[in-house]
């Protein structure tokens, strides 16, 4: 198998080139997002959703996440391989560019060189979305990789949530907030995921060097230990228990940095109607911070879920605002 440094370097080189190779789209993508008369618009002109500020960036409060399209889907091997058979980079790039005319503009995906040659063909094509890089053992463990990341003009990097709640138990927090400094040092902004309000608690109490959060509303990552404590065994695979949401927005609404929430629709588990979705996007949107969102993976596979979500999140927080 390669090393993970080779591997990551070699898709740098690859998006790189792809880069390169159409100077308007490096162009476009240095611009940032476009602006008309003062009101935030996407590339294609469509109105933005509503947006918070995230230092000197205006992201959509729905993000879309990656987790469906690059083969992440919490259920099973065979599931996730279904996925990432369907999501080729060509419909990968394509549900980017509905993003863009429904009127997102973030996509959060994790370290991988997939993610980053679907970066590269986005860009390539003309595609503007901004973007969050959420860390994975390689960058975790080799540091030098984070300036092969920030060259493609990331938002923020993100410390894996599982990643720091391991390391939390094994009284080893210090190299979490090693990669963090790494991360500040790039000049990019630094952004910390977990499950565990407690750990988001320790954080905010120690006032650590951190712009945001990204924050699981289900809490995934128990020990064994915990499980057996609280259900008298250890369940096989992802447990979601519905007492886990209130104990984690009860956290958010405490911090004073901007919680990006994700795990909205149970990895799935709360999708077997509209209404369902609605119920959920309006629990977490009433739940958390004006200047909070939320980051949801979409696989249009069998349905438009890019307009549907978009719709929907438009229509929550219009009523919100008007309420």
């Amino acid at each position: 198998m390669k090393h993970p440094r080779r591997r990551f370097l070699q898709s740098a080189t690859l998006a790189a080139g792809a880069f390169a190779c159409d100077p308007e789209a490096e162009a476009l993508a240095a611009q940032g997002p476009g602006r008309v008369s003062g009101e935030i618009v996407t590339p294609s002109g469509a109105e933005l959703l509503p947006t918070l500020a995230l230092g000197s960036h205006r992201l959509t409060r729905l993000i879309i996440g990656s987790n469906p399209i690059h083969g992440y889907s919490h259920f099973n091997r065979l599931f996730s391989q279904h996925m990432t058979e369907w999501a080729t980079t060509e419909r990968v790039t394509g549900i980017l560019r509905d993003c863009e005319q429904s009127g997102l503009n973030t996509w959060q995906f994790s370290h991988h060189p997939r993610a980053m040659a679907d970066l590269a063909a986005h860009r390539a094509a003309g595609g503007r979305m901004q973007w969050i890089l959420l860390s994975h053992s390689d960058i975790e463990n080799d540091h030098k990789l984070i300036a092969e990341v920030v060259k493609h003009k990331p938002i923020g990097i993100v410390h894996h949530g599982g990643s720091a709640e391991r390391k939390r138990r094994d009284g080893k927090l210090g190299l979490v907030r090693d990669f963090l400094k790494s991360v500040r040092d790039s000049g990019v902004m630094v952004g910390l995921s977990t499950h565990d309000p407690r750990l988001l608690e320790q954080v905010e109490s120690e006032n650590w060097d951190v712009d945001f959060y990204m924050t699981a509303i289900y809490h995934l990552t128990r020990s064994p230990e915990e499980y057996t404590k609280l259900l008298g065994t250890r369940p096989l695979g992802e447990v979601y228990l519905p007492e886990d949401p209130p104990r984690m927005f009860a956290a958010i609404r405490k911090t004073r940095r901007t919680c990006l929430c994700y795990k909205v629709l149970a990895a799935g588990r709360l999708t077997d109607s509209p209404q369902q979705i609605d119920r959920a996007f309006q629990s977490v949107f009433d739940s958390i911070k004006p200047n909070d969102g939320i980051i949801v993976g979409m696989y249009p596979r069998y349905s438009d879920q890019v307009r549907d979500n978009a719709a929907r999140a438009r229509r929550i927080l219009a009523a919100k605002i008007t309420a």
